[in-house]
């Protein structure tokens, strides 16, 4: 089936996971703790963080959880935010961290879009921090559609925010992509009956991804390769 357009997650596939998150979440936990180091370990367990090591371990929920989601399971340590005050915090937080794209991705979707495809994005993470990335990326412009777990249509790995994709960008989803790094992005493109790339630029393994894929690439850069197939 030919491939109209592509609907990309945002971390661990636009953006390198480790590269972009691990020493962000390293300073989230110091800050949150404010110099209390039971607390400070208390939400890296909550959220499969190795503070010796600096980095997510693979079972982590913030691989492929909502904002809302990482922000409930900080909440019980952080006396001093509300949850919505937390919740709050952690999208502002992410929209300034130092990103690691997994490509040049001006050029890359600039491919993309030189072969007629339509682009979008959904991530469970917050539409402001989304947003906020991909335009200091460089890239905001050149995608028809940007939601995050709070845009209204849900998140993955729910179908809804994917099919709101195809409807505001009138494309079909059988002729569109779900190209993602977690089993959340491929099981969420499953259910709406989008074809499924995945992607080794987050945690999960080739052999994680492979059962619930169409393909698993290295990253996203191969994509032109594999439309030419």
């Amino acid at each position: 089936m030919p491939v109209d357009a592509f609907l990309f997650d945002k971390d661990g596939t636009l953006f390198n996971f480790a590269a972009t998150w691990n020493g962000w979440a390293a300073e989230l936990l110091e800050v949150l703790s404010q110099g209390d180091q039971a607390a400070k370990e208390a939400m890296a367990e909550a959220i499969s963080f190795d503070l010796e090591l600096a980095a997510f371990n693979p079972d982590s929920l913030v691989i492929a959880s909502s904002n809302d989601e990482v922000a409930e399971a900080l909440a019980p340590y952080v006396a001093h935010m509300s949850l919505a005050e937390l919740t709050d915090y952690l999208a502002q937080s992410a929209s300034a961290a130092e990103l690691a794209p997994a490509v040049p991705l001006a050029e890359f979707l600039d491919g993309l879009l030189a072969r007629g495809k339509v682009l979008g994005v959904m991530t469970n993470d917050a539409e402001f921090s989304a947003k906020s990335q991909l335009q200091r990326a460089g890239v905001l412009d050149r995608f028809a559609f940007v939601a995050g777990c709070d845009s209204g249509h849900g998140a993955k790995p729910d179908p809804d925010p994917l099919l709101a994709f195809c409807k505001a960008a009138g494309v079909e989803p059988a002729r569109t992509a779900m190209v993602g790094d977690s089993r959340h992005d491929l099981e969420a493109g499953a259910a709406a009956g989008m074809q499924r790339i995945g992607v080794l630029t987050g945690m999960a393994l080739r052999e994680e991804l492979l059962p619930h894929a169409d393909t698993v690439l290295p990253d996203i850069g191969h994509i032109p390769g594999w439309l030419d197939r």
